[in-house]
């Protein structure tokens, strides 16, 4: 079933074409990979997409909804997720009062900083924790968690509104290798048994050819190839533009 159908979506700065008529479809429950050199235009297609920045022109319909132009906080209360390249959470409050947090949000009522989180939805925190990992570790300050915890977390605040759509920017970035293998193995569980279609971007091409299902290669704001790993490593353009190969 496609989840995600983007349709001609174009974005120019100053005259300069940062994404130039891509087009792609997402299934449920499928990885797909959208990598390029820097400069390809892959932060700005993401930008689009979650409600960032409008496109000049082309859709994006989620679930067969067009969601083209709405703001970030809509789009995430329609189930789209996101996870950035630099992990972002409240160091001083505990690992699970991050959770509380996020919960509190997605259901639309008043938090105020300062206030303790301790009666909002901690059970439904707790689960999160428990998919990623991290059951034992809630009572824990945020702000001393090792950096593959810290990213795991931000895994968890990602998932936090139930997504049907999860984009992860750079997921793995700064983890040392063994991290980088766990969480993605995590997400494709995840994907898999929830149906959740996800998109990623990487720099680590060994983690993009192994988590993958399916790879989009930008260039220059435009899809220069997609396919499977083999058919893209295959692909004389992706190695003459991004894997530096003859």
């Amino acid at each position: 079933m496609t989840l995600l159908a983007v349709e001609g979506l174009r974005k120019s700065f100053d005259g300069v074409h940062a994404v130039a008529g891509v087009s792609f479809r997402l299934q449920a429950g499928e990885m797909l990979a959208l990598i390029g050199p820097n400069g390809a235009g892959k932060s700005t297609c993401f930008n689009l997409l979650n409600g960032q920045l409008r496109p000049d022109a082309g859709r994006v319909l989620l679930d067969g909804t067009d969601i083209t132009g709405r703001q970030p906080r809509q789009i995430w209360r329609l189930g789209v997720g996101r996870s950035f390249q630099v992990a972002s959470v409240f160091a001083s409050m505990t690992v699970i009062e991050n959770l509380q947090t996020a919960l509190i949000a997605q259901a639309g009522q008043v938090f105020r900083f300062g206030r303790p989180a301790d009666g909002y939805f901690r059970a439904e925190a707790a689960a999160l924790l428990r998919l990623v990992g991290m059951a034992e570790q809630g009572g824990q300050a945020a702000g001393v968690l090792a950096y593959g915890d810290v990213k795991r977390l931000e895994l968890a605040l990602a998932l936090a509104n139930d997504p049907r759509l999860l984009l992860m920017d750079e997921p793995t970035a700064g983890m040392a290798p063994a991290e980088r293998g766990a969480l993605m193995a995590l997400v494709r569980r995840i994907a898999r048994e929830r149906g959740t279609a996800v998109l990623f971007t990487e720099h680590d091409m060994e983690i993009v050819f192994s988590s993958a299902d399916r790879i989009l290669v930008m260039d220059r704001g435009r899809l220069i190839a997609e396919g499977d790993a083999a058919s893209v490593r295959a692909d004389p353009r992706v190695r003459a533009v991004y894997l530096g190969e003859p």
